[in-house]
């Protein structure tokens, strides 16, 4: 469930309790799941209603998730069935027996034994266990107690148990705010207007005159009709004013000197708080975001009245069009004609092309230079088969069908016209490298997708054989092969909806059919709209399904089609002819475009009559073939003369003029030239950015209550709402961001001081009976779900549960001494254990075994990390030394030693550590000389970045949650920023901008952490004890990093 769809829950949870509905809301709780009520349940217990009380419980956890919820459902139970004996009600005792306590015999048979001899007796209280049984009252009083402990110790009703702080009638002020809205936009408002909330608010036509707004007020209603459509609760609140907030419109949509938009539409959005959001970044554009206030059926054009007092010759309007790309800003001269277009998904002014002679081209759409252009090749004619040769014997060209990028940027694949797959991995600017050569179709490859069936990322093909056949992106090996079209399959679109995948696939002769991954045969069959050759695709969120294409008489439709497999919409305005198969894309859940009639035709999806038409200027060829770009503000369109013209939207052609003139580093001062070596030696010149002041970022000191030792391990929680320290005299500190009105999302960041977190079990402290301080290495891992945490400091490994900071368990004694701890992702009661005799033990919790022992270095262990998409272990060691091993057989695959660079000796300051990268497929290495990329799977280096003779030895270095950057803290205070796909300097911060002035010179950081979901955050443990958690400026909103143009 979204973050706002929770909100939305949580409101009408309190709208339904303001209005005494309460078996609704308690319905309501459980069916939600978010928020367990503690209270009600203790009254159900307490008037002995068993069976509501294990239906709500049933809501929220089941018998067998986990130990705490089996012993709840135990208690409840046994409560039931001693009452049934106390009344001396045999029948019931043992059908609650039978049917509800046996379920427990698999876990304790001789607990169950024991309460099976308490039905013959004429009283249980014979049994010394039993004596003190008084009554069914008090019984369920003390069992009451006992579940409120089991129930704030169970890590399913964490954050369940607390209800969020919310104004009184939240929902009802919020509905009065948008009617209040929907009102002033009305063209003849009325005094007293009829009002509901089935459609969005509009005055007819009326001859009564209402006070109309002056610009340079705030949209909404008079001071005499604050009261609003909506009577208001008389125990609520009384409404905020709205605060007015700069709307960022296009030059050419209104004059930003005369009007002032109160709609909040920058920043995160909580439909909890009350304060407004912060605005956008005060740049052109933004406009296309506006929130619909109408129907758009009635009208796509908003006008705001004007009373100056004089002729309302300026009106300023708003089209529902303008958040369209329509402006050509670049034109790039392709020279071939233009089969395929795809925008890289994070770098979106990287756009990759495929031709009609099988070139590929990369091109920097910002400076209209081709980055990459390679023609077609087969990479290794041996391995292809006898068809294929014959193939390109007979006629040697070979067209691109589709060229696709990978969710993440990283890789991506080209589907050609003559049997051949092509994949690359991709390194940033111009750097890609051949992965994979796929002979996967016997004639034409139509279409390629990426999907992510059971975690694991594949690439799926079709072809003029009738086949769909899904491959490992990895090792290429054929995973899944669909057979059943009796045609060419045009088409492939996969999808998964509620966590179940399945690929959408349409052939020539238009037909439509689903597959399940693990079903033979397809499970839905149905034809195309005039049966025509057809594309499928979702909108942006996943939720809306449309298709294009064109029949073989030339006639094209546009469609949206329900979960059902129903044509829904019909959308209007084609032509009733084309020569070619149409093409058409989707933006921002909200637009539909199509390349057709020598234009691009654009439709609102709500709406089948066509919104527009744009030109581009014109020479555009008669079914253009068309491309947005991820967020929908750059549109690629291939014109005639083998052209590609660039159209943006207002925002669009603004990031294109700030890219050019590197304008998105306007605030941060003195950008210095920095000369750095690449793999090949080559000498690169690169902007860094120097940040020095305290005023050029965002930081926050995170608070303690006593001063501690130096910080060595430092992580957040994978939910990204507190950070977890270890420090050297083994105490673990642990700080939580609340949820309020002033941190809606609850998540860390430096607006709001988080809480030093302390139960009254005590801190964390791990076992240091037989450790030796002065060799001992702290190190922790935290599980999945931030329920439990391993830590060691040079003693026995502790199991501790971090909601209460009790320790579960010890094991492991030494020695020798854990130095490196991971679970493993798939398993987590599967721990591997880094020592620091060199070995790696895997130890299996569930049995307190050590399952085997890992041999392979000749020092201790300092690093480890999983490839659950390869399915290996990657270790580094004090000897410089990287190992991968298999993680079926648990045997070693291959290893190498990191370079020394000549002259530099190996420092103590930090040994060799290692970080996966997000595509599982490549991890960063981490040495105090160096920071390196290789591939996980034959541990080739790609990338390297070496410390300077004069420099600082690194301490630490992590990737940034979505691996595009790296962070790296140096012994000397500063921390530097690279852009992570080709280690290239971007910001280099200096300890002035986090540090106080009175810092001891000895005060560095040792360990950095990366926020798990916002890429631009980072947290810093010092040698002084101290924890600081930075962000860029708000302005800036991220570290940007840019493609590398090589000299």
């Amino acid at each position: 469930m979204s973050s706002l769809s929770k909100d939305l829950s949580f409101l009408i949870l309190q709208f339904l309790d303001e209005g005494k509905l309460k078996e609704t809301v308690h319905q309501l709780e459980q069916e939600s799941g978010l928020f367990f009520n503690v209270k009600y349940v203790e009254d159900l217990v307490l008037s002995g209603q068993w069976d509501i009380v294990e239906k709500y419980l049933s809501g929220f956890t089941k018998v067998d998730d986990n130990e705490y919820s089996m012993k709840i459902y135990f208690e409840i139970r046994k409560q039931k069935y001693l009452e049934a004996l106390d009344k001396h009600d045999r029948a019931k005792a043992v059908d609650i027996l039978v049917n509800d306590l046996k379920v427990f015999s698999s876990f304790d048979e001789d607990l169950f034994n024991d309460l099976t001899c308490l039905l013959p007796l004429d009283s249980f209280r014979e049994k010394e266990m039993l004596a003190c049984y008084r009554d069914a009252k008090s019984a369920r009083t003390i069992m009451m107690v006992e579940l409120k402990k089991l129930i704030e110790a169970n890590p399913i009703f964490c954050e369940k148990l607390q209800f969020p702080e919310i104004t009184r009638s939240r929902l009802r002020t919020l509905i009065n705010q948008s009617l209040n809205f929907q009102h002033s936009l009305c063209s003849n408002p009325k005094q007293n207007p009829d009002v509901t909330l089935f459609v969005d608010h509009t005055c007819r036509q009326s001859d009564e005159s209402y006070p109309q707004l002056n610009f340079s007020d705030p949209l909404m209603v008079s001071p005499e009709r604050t009261e609003g459509f909506l009577p208001r609760a008389t125990y609520g609140p009384s409404q905020p004013t709205p605060v007015p907030v700069q709307m960022p419109f296009p030059a050419s949509i209104v004059n930003p000197s005369n009007v002032t938009h109160p709609i909040p539409l920058g920043g995160s959005v909580s439909l909890l708080s009350t304060t407004n959001p912060a605005p956008l970044l005060n740049c052109p554009g933004g406009s296309e975001d506006v929130l619909r206030t109408r129907p758009i059926g009635i009208s796509d054009r908003i006008t705001l009245p004007v009373n100056t007092g004089q002729s309302q010759s300026h009106v300023p309007t708003f089209k529902i069009s303008d958040g369209l790309p329509k402006t050509v800003g670049r034109t790039l001269n392709q020279g071939s004609s233009v089969m395929s277009m795809d925008f890289h998904p994070v770098l979106q002014i990287l756009l990759l092309v495929g031709t009609s002679v099988g070139d590929i081209v990369l091109w920097d759409v910002v400076s209209q230079e081709k980055l990459v252009s390679r023609n077609f090749k087969v990479w290794d004619i041996g391995t292809c088969s006898m068809t294929l040769e014959a193939a390109l014997i007979k006629d040697p060209c070979v067209s691109v069908n589709r060229i696709l990028w990978s969710p993440n940027g990283a890789l991506f694949g080209v589907a050609y016209s003559k049997h051949i797959v092509q994949l690359y991995f991709y390194y940033g600017g111009n750097d890609f490298q051949q992965n994979l050569e796929l002979d996967a179709h016997a004639g034409s490859v139509n279409d390629i997708a990426f999907a992510n069936p059971k975690k694991q990322l594949c690439v799926i093909t079709c072809g003029d054989d009738k086949i769909i056949k899904v491959w490992d992106v990895v090792t290429g090996a054929k995973k899944y092969n669909f057979e059943g079209h009796e045609a060419p399959v045009y088409s492939v679109c996969p999808h998964n909806l509620e966590n179940v995948h399945f690929i959408l696939s349409t052939s020539v002769d238009g037909k439509i059919k689903r597959w399940f991954y693990d079903i033979l045969g397809p499970m839905v069959d149905c034809e195309a709209p005039g049966r025509c050759c057809t594309k499928m695709a979702y909108s942006t969120d996943g939720k809306r399904l449309f298709s294009c294409g064109t029949s073989k008489y030339g006639e094209s439709f546009v469609v949206e089609w329900s979960e059902d497999g129903v044509v829904e919409r019909v959308y209007q305005g084609l032509g009733k002819y084309s020569s070619d198969v149409i093409q058409f894309d989707t933006s921002k859940n909200r637009f539909l475009v199509v390349g057709a009639d020598f234009s691009i035709k654009c439709w609102d999806m709500d709406n089948v009559n066509l919104l527009t038409s744009i030109d581009a200027d014109g020479d555009l060829t008669a079914s253009p073939r068309i491309r947005f770009s991820k967020d929908g503000m750059l549109l690629a369109v291939s014109a005639n003369e083998n052209r590609i013209k660039i159209l943006g939207n207002a925002y669009g052609l603004w990031l294109l003029r700030s890219y050019e003139s590197n304008v998105g580093l306007r605030t941060l001062p003195k950008t210095g030239t920095t000369k750095l070596k690449t793999r090949n030696d080559e000498t690169e010149e690169v902007r860094v950015t120097e940040i020095s002041g305290p005023s050029q970022l965002r930081s926050l000191k995170l608070p303690v209550q006593e001063k501690a030792d130096k910080i060595l391990r430092l992580t957040y929680t994978n939910s990204g709402t507190a950070v977890l320290a270890l420090a050297s005299n083994a105490i673990h500190l642990l700080w939580k961001w609340k949820q309020n009105n002033d941190n809606s999302s609850g998540k860390a960041t430096t607006k709001v001081s988080p809480q030093l977190w302390q139960p009254p079990s005590g801190i964390m402290t791990n076992d240091v009976t037989d450790a030796k301080p002065e060799e001992a290495v702290p190190c922790f891992a935290l599980s999945k779900n931030d329920y439990y945490v391993v830590s060691a400091s040079g003693g026995k490994i502790s199991l501790f549960n971090m909601q209460t900071f009790k320790t579960m368990t010890t094991f492991m004694s030494p020695p020798p001494a854990a130095t490196y701890l991971i679970f493993c992702p798939q398993d987590n009661n599967i721990i591997a254990v880094g020592m620091d005799d060199s070995t790696i033990h895997i130890y299996k919790a569930r049995v307190d075994e050590v399952i085997i022992k890992l041999k392979g270095h000749c020092k201790r262990i300092t690093g480890l990390v999983f490839s659950h998409a390869l399915n290996l272990l990657v270790s580094s060691g004090a000897d410089t030394q990287i190992i991968t091993w298999n993680c079926r057989k648990w045997e070693r695959q291959c290893s190498r030693f990191i370079q020394i660079p000549a002259g530099m000796t190996t420092s103590a300051v930090l040994d060799t550590q290692v970080h996966l990268h997000q595509d599982q497929m490549h991890f960063l290495s981490v040495h105090a000389t160096q920071l390196a990329i290789y591939k996980v799977k034959r541990l080739q280096s790609l990338k390297q970045w070496t410390i300077g003779e004069s420099s600082a030895p690194i301490t630490h270095a992590t990737f940034s949650c979505d691996s595009n950057l790296v962070y790296a803290s140096f012994q000397d205070g500063s921390v530097c920023i690279f852009s992570a796909s080709i280690l290239q300097l971007r910001y280099r911060i200096k300890p002035t901008s986090y540090l106080p002035p009175d810092a001891s010179p000895n005060t560095y950081p040792l360990v950095i952490a990366a926020h798990p979901q916002e890429p631009n955050q980072f947290t810093l443990g010092l040698t002084d004890g101290g924890v600081h958690l930075i962000e860029p400026l708000k302005s800036e909103a991220k570290w940007h990093y840019y493609p590398t143009r090589w000299k």
